[in-house]
């Protein structure tokens, strides 16, 4: 099956502003399930409300598009009910981790069989360019113009500790990293999160004094290095990426398989 038999050519051309990281993170999305060989009618794609959240409207799969911050809620009921399914969940950084936060941890420790996609831009790009909990100490925003007090969740630190099995994170720069990435998440059988830095030149961009997408990418790709290496034992501010947790735990969907056979035999 072809990249193009897994969109809805008739929505486009899409709506995110031009130099968005959320028009990459899309392409390396559909290529990742390309190659593992999807069928698209395997597939639930569940977002919630936000910037990163329409991409769910671009894809010819089933879609639920539901609220701001619950996306991860109707997604174990999907799974739950649909075990076979492959569920997909893009959010963005305010959507996982403000509205959603309590929803996001849940769902890892768990360790439901699904993907979160979380598309940090750091910003809330689709209300007005609001600080989100993944802006940062001493940046700027519409809601913060002399600068942000609030510190910055670790995704993959907070992903770890809440015990997801499958953590990584990427950039909308490394692409070919990105597809590799989503391709081992999707396969997992368990909780995989995928941090995906991307820019947003119009808000956090422009707020930040950043300049322009371009810029932006290079940032990525000058300030980013890959989990464990040399360069960042010589340079700690260096942001990581690559897969940092693999393993192999009891799925809740399969435990809760169990218990049903229990309480029936009983």
């Amino acid at each position: 099956m072809a990249i193009k038999d897994y969109i809805r050519e008739r929505f486009f051309p899409h709506m995110w502003c031009a130099g968005c990281g959320h028009g990459i993170v899309l392409n390396g999305l559909l290529r990742a399930i390309e190659q593992i060989g999807i069928s698209k009618n395997d597939i639930v794609m569940v977002s919630g409300i936000g910037c990163s959240s329409r991409i769910s409207g671009y894809v010819d799969f089933h879609t639920l598009h539901t609220l701001h911050g619950r996306a991860l809620a109707f997604a174990t009921g999907v799974k739950m009910s649909r075990p076979e399914l492959k569920l997909i969940v893009p959010m963005g950084d305010g959507d996982a981790l403000a509205i959603g936060g309590n929803h996001f941890i849940h769902a890892a420790r768990r360790n439901i069989d699904m993907t979160a996609i979380v598309m940090n831009n750091r910003i809330y790009g689709m209300t007005g360019g609001q600080y989100s909990p993944l802006s940062g100490y001493g940046t700027s925003a519409t809601t913060a113009p002399y600068s942000n007090i609030d510190h910055t969740f670790d995704v993959v630190n907070l992903s770890v500790a809440a015990g997801a099995s499958f953590v990584a994170r990427t950039t909308a720069y490394h692409v070919m990293q990105m597809i590799s990435v989503l391709k081992q998440a999707i396969l997992h059988k368990g909780f995989s999160v995928v941090e995906i830095l991307t820019q947003c030149p119009t808000y956090f961009g422009r707020k930040n004094k950043l300049g322009g997408a371009v810029e932006m990418m290079e940032y990525f790709k000058n300030n980013t290095t890959s989990v464990g290496s040399k360069a960042k034992q010589e340079n700690p501010e260096l942001i990581e990426r690559g897969v940092f947790v693999r393993k192999e735990i009891p799925e809740y969907c399969s435990e809760y398989e169990k218990i049903i056979q229990r309480a029936t035999i009983g």
